[in-house]
């Protein structure tokens, strides 16, 4: 007879979460967030990029590994539905979305061009590609970056860190000056809303 978890583990004890761990997260959290004040002006000019290229008729393409990827998603598919407010819908990709063109340029080409080969397909001058990355240092991105700028797009990273690799070498770029993974998504994901709020307001109905 298959013995229950509570009987191979022994008494259950109750687990109690160390608040004080949780509270200088929150803390750490809301400093990363408030150290953007600094970088409106950065923000601002990415939002006005990607509302020149929309309307001018170009889309955008976004990119990342991880929760990065997660974070290329969450901008595209905003732009294509809506952030807010009901508007005409915006041409956007993110190129970590179609797990069928991944596998076959990673299993073809290898996993460095997963992101390059696409663009070098679906990329035109005056497109806007949106690369986050925590370290700035993915090979897969620096490859982005590199076609972005050959292809004519109009290159933003939003980084972490010292901005890694990739700083320096995009037309628009933010780098979130924490060493947290965590910390660095979270200024990220309201980077990006920052962005689409700005996006939506050039685009409302």
């Amino acid at each position: 007879m298959m013995q229950s978890i509570e009987q191979k583990r022994g008494p259950m004890t109750a687990f109690i979460a160390d608040r004080s761990a949780l509270e200088t997260s929150i803390r750490d959290s809301a400093r990363t967030v408030e150290s953007l004040l600094a970088e409106a002006g950065r923000i601002a000019a990415i939002g006005e990029a990607l509302v020149t290229a929309l309307r001018a008729g170009n889309k955008v393409l976004t990119a990342g590994n991880g929760g990065s990827a997660a974070e290329a998603l969450h901008m595209a598919e905003e732009l294509v539905g809506r952030f807010k407010a009901n508007r005409v819908s915006l041409p956007a990709v993110s190129l970590a979305a179609d797990c069928t063109a991944l596998t076959c340029i990673g299993n073809d080409y290898g996993y460095d061009e997963v992101f390059r080969r696409q663009i070098e397909g679906l990329g035109k001058a005056g497109d806007v590609l949106v690369l986050f990355s925590t370290s700035g240092n993915a090979q897969n991105l620096s490859l982005a970056l590199q076609e972005g700028r050959r292809k004519g797009l109009v290159v933003v990273a939003l980084l972490g860190r010292d901005g890694g690799k990739l700083a320096g070498k995009a037309d628009r770029e933010i780098v979130v000056r924490s060493q947290e993974t965590a910390r660095i998504q979270e200024a990220h994901q309201v980077i990006l809303h920052l962005v689409l709020e700005i996006v939506e307001a050039a685009f409302a109905r």
